[in-house]
């Protein structure tokens, strides 16, 4: 009898250990996606820059090139992606549960979030800084000036608590209305019923186009926070998590390398060692991903390196024109360093 019940418990904590938010980590996400055929990857549901459909209703964005570098290095099509758009709210439970197979949503890398949620992050895509941007008629000139402002927060994010916490350490008074989306949180800073919003400032500048009056507003200088943002996978399948995190690993090394979307089928033959391991001609890589040889490739000839995905998305091919700045690489200044692909 003593031994029956031992069994059983070892069965019950067995089952507990691989079976989290009912979803059963001894499943290999890289064997499902190939047997549906597609990545179900969660996205912004419109933050555009990051992850938001275009006039042609097709996703595109920095956050959406790493869902399509994923499904090109695993299935050989980029294309092969379903976009699943969630609110913040609502993002990490999608993955938790096995909704989404990938979370590429302008999230930022916590402790918090890489360890009590079950989660993993891969590799930063963006290092970004929480920001403020207010109403001109305010006066304010640094955040230093807003005792007594009205703050438009949106509930379950990060920049919510870190303004709360800058304010409350540096004595400034506020009140605050709290909002579900960033599109209703929009709308009432648009219609003046509050002073000031906070965000990344990659968003800031988004949200400053999005006004009916782009020119009565301000972003404010300072910087309350780093925000690293990178994708997330569920924690127990460090198969898949070596995948996304290899996969983004590409795009920064083709950038190393000066190997492009448009030269790298020139450049397949080159006799330079990296390059020959990159495209797989030599000791292929890709076997230790449980992937074909020529992964990495594909990624860069149909999605293109990081430079290609940053400058058509965010930079000076965008709207937005954002420098480099801490996403330059290494060697030109900013923070982008990818482990060597060998």
């Amino acid at each position: 009898m003593k031994i029956f019940v031992l069994l059983m418990a070892m069965t019950i904590i067995t089952g507990c250990a691989s079976s989290q938010n009912g979803r059963n980590y001894t499943d290999s996400t890289l064997e499902t996606v190939k047997k549906r055929g597609h990545l179900n990857c969660g996205v912004s549901t419109g933050l555009p820059g990051f992850s938001a459909k275009d006039k042609t209703g097709k996703w595109v964005g920095l956050d959406v090139d790493v869902c399509r570098a994923t499904a090109a290095a695993v299935l050989g099509n980029s294309e092969q992606v379903r976009y699943i758009p969630l609110r913040a709210k609502k993002r990490f439970t999608a993955l938790q549960s096995g909704e989404i197979d990938l979370l590429s949503r302008n999230s930022s890398l916590t402790q918090t979030r890489d360890t009590r949620l079950g989660l993993n992050a891969t590799a930063v895509t963006y290092y970004d800084g929480q920001g403020v941007m207010v109403s001109k008629n305010l006066g304010a000139n640094s955040i230093d000036d807003l005792d007594g402002a009205t703050a438009c927060l949106q509930q379950n994010t990060s920049s919510k608590y870190n303004l709360i916490s800058y304010f409350q350490k540096h004595r400034i008074s506020y009140s605050e209305k709290v909002f579900n989306t960033t599109k209703d949180l929009t709308n009432a800073f648009n219609e003046g019923e509050c002073d000031l919003v906070t965000s990344d400032q990659s968003q800031l500048y988004y949200f400053k186009l999005t006004l009916k009056n782009p020119e009565s507003v301000v972003i404010l200088p300072e910087t309350i926070t780093l925000e690293p943002l990178a994708p997330y996978v569920r924690q127990g399948d460090d198969q898949w998590l070596d995948i996304v995190r290899w996969s983004q690993s590409a795009m920064v090394n083709a950038e190393e390398l000066g190997l492009t979307s448009t030269n790298i089928d020139n450049r397949k033959n080159d006799l330079h060692p990296a390059i020959q391991l990159f495209v797989g001609s030599v000791r292929p890589l890709g076997k230790d991903l449980f992937l074909q040889d020529d992964w990495a490739f594909q990624i860069v000839r149909q999605v293109g390196n990081y430079s290609e995905s940053f400058e058509r998305n965010v930079g000076s091919e965008s709207i937005f024109k954002i420098p480099r700045g801490h996403n330059a690489l290494w060697k030109n200044g900013g923070m982008q360093y990818a482990p060597p692909m060998r």
